[in-house]
């Protein structure tokens, strides 16, 4: 059989929340994840999904996903495609199904009119850095990341906007 790089279906969301948790263990957080399969469901298989996965097989056995979703630069003024996690399980590394992902993910981008697929790495995954590097990823280390979430998110938005609370 070999490989496979498909778009996940709502079936694989138990696989694809399998797949977040073995990447927060990887990148040391594994007590992080709060997502559900119920959530998954929702976001990403409605009329209107939030997020786009496939599905890397190799003999038809699920060993990897990337999980993205589109963005928009103001200063090109073109739609984007963030990607939010590639993750290919640590036995399958080394066989092509990351960058066979990254592939279908581009293509994914560049079927749709985007024009830039951008992804954030740790600082310390010499292994992804060293991937991304070899196919000519551009590293933007002037940047730095902000997030906010929680109850500063819901003190900024005050009582204009009713949030549902953090699980």
């Amino acid at each position: 059989m070999g490989t496979t790089i498909r778009t996940a279906t709502v079936a694989d969301v138990p696989q694809i929340l399998a797949f977040i948790r073995a990447l927060a263990t990887y990148e040391r957080a594994p007590d992080a994840v709060t997502a559900t399969e119920e959530g998954l469901r929702r976001d990403g298989f409605g009329p209107n999904p939030f997020y786009y996965c496939h599905i890397a097989e190799q003999n038809g056995l699920p060993v990897g996903f990337a999980l993205y979703f589109f963005n928009y630069s103001t200063w090109k003024g073109q739609p984007g495609v963030y990607l939010e996690d590639l993750f290919v399980q640590p036995e399958y590394r080394g066989l092509g199904l990351g960058k066979a992902l990254l592939k279908r993910v581009a293509a994914f981008a560049l079927e749709r009119g985007c024009q830039r697929l951008q992804w954030e790495v740790l600082d310390w995954n010499t292994p992804a850095i060293d991937f991304y590097s070899a196919m000519g990823a551009e590293f933007l280390d002037e940047w730095r990341n902000v997030r906010l979430s929680g109850e500063p998110l819901r003190r900024l938005a005050g009582s204009e906007v009713k949030l549902e609370p953090e699980p």
